[in-house]
């Protein structure tokens, strides 16, 4: 049975976006088809200036969230990334692996970077390095699959070129992972802005439906989605991106083809209602299972206790050998 690592970054609230990108498929196919670990990345979201306690809230709320969508802790691994050393043991080493030139070559980081110094700022080093942690996310557990969204493949790729380098200096030692994607809304667009990404940590929110929201919230943000001046209901992302992404969250969150479903519609007041009823239906019980494990936080600790102890136990060993093949002395 293959192996696979993903993880959530806990810098904002849960979207519709991580869900039906990731953690829906994750909770129906992956951990049932392979050996699974599904990880709060914690440390990834100290990269930017933050509030500790927003920190912790959050990592507790994404943690939540996955148990509530379905991931058993009977079936995968469902662990927070600092609870588990091994993720920054191994960094370092691969930090000593990679170059200046690779890392600055990441798109986010170039993107943040620009952003951050048009304001007067500067970065973090930290913001420069994490897909380097993110590799030892990944590398740690001999991960043989990442299902990740378009905008984290050159991560995975990294990722591979990393080991690939580490074990022709060093000897076999890491798997080669690759990167899996969904097929169908890999990359739910933001509802205001549909040509950028739904993301958890934007400013506006308006576009952006999180998994929490109160069923009339959700509602109101669907209809209020951008579209365009054209009559016809038409899929095509590149020409009409807003109605685009409706009926890419409607084939979604019914299974079905979002071209076959344009023809259904004569207006995109009907096409809002049914996506609308649709992410709301969808949510419920997602939010439900929320509120019952939120009322008993024991539950959830101990699930995260256990699932740190699992992935240690699969961490360690890769690890040691890691500095064992570099050169460096064992200790006692």
């Amino acid at each position: 049975m293959a192996r696979i690592f993903s993880g959530v970054k806990p810098t904002g609230h849960l979207t519709l976006g991580n869900y039906l990108g990731a953690i829906r498929r994750w909770a129906e196919r992956d951990q049932h088809s392979a050996e699974a670990l599904f990880c709060v990345v914690d440390l990834h979201a100290l990269t930017v200036e933050h509030d500790p306690a927003r920190v912790r809230r959050l990592s507790r709320q994404a943690a939540t969230l996955l148990l509530a969508a379905g991931l058993d802790p009977d079936v995968c691994t469902v662990f927070v990334q600092s609870h588990v050393d091994e993720h920054t043991r191994l960094s370092y080493l691969l930090e000593c692996t990679a170059t200046d030139g690779e890392m600055r070559r990441m798109i986010q980081y170039k993107e943040k970077a620009a952003r951050e110094r048009a304001r007067g700022g500067s970065v973090r080093l930290s913001l420069l390095t994490y897909p380097v942690l993110m590799a030892a996310d990944i590398l740690a557990y001999r991960a043989e699959e990442v299902p990740v969204g378009e905008d984290q493949a050159q991560h995975v790729e990294l990722t591979r070129d990393l080991a690939v380098r580490f074990n022709q200096r060093y000897g076999p030692t890491f798997t080669v992972p690759r990167a899996t994607h969904p097929a169908v809304a890999a990359r739910v667009m933001d509802l205001q802005d549909p040509t950028s990404k739904m993301g958890k940590s934007h400013d506006a929110t308006g576009g952006i439906v999180y998994l929490l929201d109160d069923p009339d919230v959700v509602r109101r943000k669907i209809m209020r989605a951008v579209t365009d001046s054209g009559r016809d209901v038409e899929y095509d992302r590149v020409a009409r991106p807003g109605p685009a992404n409706l009926l890419d969250v409607l084939a979604a969150c019914g299974d079905g083809d979002p071209r076959e479903l344009a023809g259904a519609y004569g207006s995109y007041g009907a096409l809002k209602s049914d996506v609308a009823d649709a992410v709301i239906e969808l949510l419920r019980p997602v939010r439900e299972r929320h509120a019952e494990l939120s009322a008993d936080p024991g539950q959830v600790d101990a699930v995260l206790k256990e699932g740190a102890a699992r992935a240690r136990a699969m961490a360690r060993p890769v690890v040691d050998a890691a500095y064992d093949a570099v050169g460096l002395l064992p200790a006692g």
